[in-house]
């Protein structure tokens, strides 16, 4: 009886720090992303600061990609703008981001279960955005993880956190997440690339543009069309229901 205290005790300890841990990383995320302006249009500054071959840079870029997995609110279309900027071509950049947005995607989801489901009141409270994800309860995990991600409704990080918190499936989970990331994935890679060009041909850049521009509008889109069908399948009664009046 004693084992099982000490041991539930043991757990919420290491809750709360960790807890307290990622409240900290988002205070240093904040400092460092106003301080480096860190941000999709100062990536050529940026990539000032990197160095090295290209399997250097893509690993740089991976262990970058993890540890922001951790600082929750780093904006992760910098790192795969710098991706693109940064290596050799296209499809070079993209399997580093990939590798880079598989790995990424488990760290906060595990935190999330870990810390459990009294993080999501506390997220709840903080960010708006979370609270919308209670329009999304009932539906198939993986197309309310692919249409929360390809969304952008939330942080990347934070909205795996919260998934973890929910306890939703980890390989329905992945298999949504990532089909979430990979249109914007390809899109900001795509820009990083063609930026390199962009004194010969400022026109490119637009191009990578008008695609986040048409993935943001159709995300929007698809959000409205899911919720409302969702409230609209809420209000039916259930077969039972149904049945239970007839009789």
């Amino acid at each position: 009886m004693n084992e099982n205290k000490d041991y539930d005790k043991l757990i919420k300890v290491l809750q709360i720090s960790t807890g307290v841990m990622m409240v900290a990383l988002m205070a240093i995320g904040i400092i460092l992303i106003n301080k480096y302006n860190i941000k999709v249009s100062n990536i050529k500054n940026l990539s000032a600061m990197l160095s090295g071959g290209v399997l250097a840079v893509s690993l740089i870029l991976i262990g970058v990609s993890i540890v922001k997995s951790f600082v929750l609110i780093f904006p992760p279309a910098v790192i795969f703008s710098l991706c693109g900027y940064m290596l050799p071509n296209f499809f070079v950049a993209l399997a580093v981001n990939m590798i880079s947005v598989i790995l990424s995607l488990s760290i906060p989801f595990f935190l999330g279960k870990f810390t459990g489901a009294g993080m999501i009141d506390t997220l709840k409270n903080r960010f708006k955005a979370v609270r919308k994800i209670d329009d999304f309860v009932g539906i198939n995990e993986i197309k309310m993880t692919a249409i929360v991600k390809f969304s952008g409704a939330m942080p990347v990080d934070i909205s795996s956190l919260l998934f973890g918190a929910m306890n939703v499936k980890y390989k329905n989970y992945m298999i949504g997440a990532t089909l979430g990331n990979i249109p914007l994935v390809i899109a900001y890679t795509l820009f990083g690339t063609l930026l390199k060009n962009v004194g010969e041909k400022p026109w490119v850049v637009a191009i990578p543009v008008a695609i986040i521009i048409t993935f943001l509008l159709i995300s929007g889109l698809l959000v409205k069309k899911t919720v409302d069908s969702n409230k609209k399948n809420s209000m039916k009664p259930d077969n039972m229901d149904i049945q239970g009046g007839t009789e």
